[in-house]
């Protein structure tokens, strides 16, 4: 089975080498490994150089933002499984993709998503938050429950029958599409309890209060635009569920 894990990248020239390396050192030696580049301007291309021969399709233009990128990404992709890893992230062991690539064949599903550190961003053996995650009903989504985004993989059949990531949902355009597919469409998704990822503090949605509420508002229109009933409450849970993490 051949996992397609695709990188995005712009400007990220102090943590990229650990996503890469993290890449290379996988065990499960069917990777295909695809990078994004958004014409870095620092020293990015530089370092992703480096692994070049480990990277099966590198691509550096312009182009309209994160989830267009990896829209890009996915339609490249020619592997069976597709997954995601951020720039400033890295996989958890050099197992992880074996992991899962056993968990797809075990249970025959569509997709598999597991747990999640979050850590500080320049110190990342220091854990800010256990994102620890389970199995799910469509109850749970209604009330603001979600996998982590960076641990979801999911098959490229599922992507060409559903569609891929929506821009127009801004921040928040990986929580409409986990939406689409785990609560519009119900596809089989499995969860692995295993730690898939150390992801670095700092992401797109977190930070200054525009950041927040802009945020809140794009939560809004993809819990609505999938029929979530309840938004209001699936909002509030959805926030409330992130204290739990810090212990």
């Amino acid at each position: 089975m051949k996992v397609s894990v695709i990188t995005v990248v712009k400007n990220a020239e102090l943590f990229i080498e650990d996503c890469l390396y993290s890449v290379v050192n996988q065990l499960y030696n069917d990777v295909e490994y695809i990078v994004i580049d958004g014409n870095s301007s620092d020293k990015t291309l530089e370092i992703i150089d480096f692994y070049s021969k480990n990277i099966k399709i590198l691509v550096s233009g312009q182009d309209k933002g994160m989830y267009d990128a990896l829209n890009k990404g996915i339609r490249m992709a020619t592997g069976e499984v597709i997954g995601i890893l951020n720039a400033d992230d890295c996989f958890a062991s050099s197992k992880v993709i074996s992991l899962i690539v056993d968990c797809f064949m075990k249970h025959r599903c569509d997709a598999v998503y597991g747990n999640l550190n979050i850590v500080s961003q320049y110190n990342p053996a220091f854990i800010l938050r256990k994102w620890r995650s389970k199995s799910y009903s469509p109850t749970d989504l209604k009330l603001g429950w979600m996998p982590a985004h960076p641990t979801f993989y999911v098959k490229r059949n599922i992507f060409e029958r559903f569609g891929g990531y929506r821009p127009e949902f801004g921040v928040s355009a990986d929580y409409e599409l986990l939406l689409r597919f785990l609560f519009k469409y119900r596809i089989h998704a499995v969860f692995l309890n295993c730690l898939f990822v150390n992801m670095r503090s700092g992401g797109m949605s977190n930070g200054s209060l525009y950041k927040q509420l802009h945020t809140l508002i794009h939560d809004w229109k993809a819990l609505k635009e999938n029929e979530i009933p309840y938004p209001i409450m699936a909002l509030l849970v959805k926030r409330i569920r992130k204290i739990g993490q810090y212990w």
